[in-house]
């Protein structure tokens, strides 16, 4: 690998590279064991690395071919769709622009608004079928940390309506639904996932599994 390509992936300061190494050394020793695969530990690893929170060893779960197929879509330069804008400020632009991906969330468009008042749904909803409808969901990675009814809608969307992300990472947080969506695109067998189950989750884990694929897919 050319170091060009490793600086993308790596901190900006020899410092912060130093820092972040051995805090993925700590996560390693006190993670403990774990029954995922060397290309799925890298992506629960950085998780707990962005919380401090060694429970998602274990309530992390991915679907067998997500992490290929991830890599792939990203390599590819997928879209990515996020549920609200703090994923696609999270990630990291340099690392994007280097297989040329563009991120997208329409949760605060006006039309999403306005829709969702009309139809009694959400604005989360919405977004998810506006993405549709501009027919960029197909070969994506849909990010979704924050809002259940999102993901839900995607689910829905690939049942009915036969779109085919490249990779679904449901991760939204909360006490209503929240546990349920995860559940549910769980039992999805046609589209790769990756989810946490449970109550935790958050757009800071979505961020993290992105970065550590996208970190494999330079590789």
């Amino acid at each position: 690998m050319a170091e060009s390509q490793h600086n993308v992936m790596e901190q900006m300061t020899r410092e912060g590279q130093k820092i972040e190494h051995a805090s993925f050394d700590v996560v390693d020793k006190e993670a403990g064991p774990h029954n995922y695969t060397a290309e799925q530990w890298p992506v629960v690893r950085r998780m707990i690395h962005a919380t401090a929170d060694f429970e998602f060893n274990g309530l992390t779960a991915f679907h067998p071919e997500a992490v290929v197929a991830g890599i792939q879509a990203l390599k590819n330069g997928c879209p990515v769709i996020a549920d609200v804008e703090m994923i696609c400020v999270g990630l990291s632009r340099p690392r994007l622009a280097h297989f040329g991906i563009e991120t997208y969330q329409f949760i605060s468009d006006e039309d999403v608004i306005e829709q969702a008042r009309e139809q009694a749904t959400t604005r989360a909803v919405q977004a998810m079928r506006k993405a549709a409808e501009k027919g960029l969901l197909d070969g994506a990675v849909i990010a979704i940390g924050n809002a259940p009814t999102a993901l839900l809608e995607v689910i829905r969307l690939v049942k009915e309506e036969n779109i085919k992300p490249g990779l679904i990472i449901g991760m939204p947080v909360g006490f209503v639904s929240a546990a349920e969506s995860k559940d549910s695109l769980a039992q999805l067998q046609s589209v790769p996932w990756i989810i946490t189950r449970g109550r935790k989750g958050g757009t800071t884990l979505v961020v993290s599994a992105i970065h550590a694929l996208l970190a494999q897919a330079i590789g």
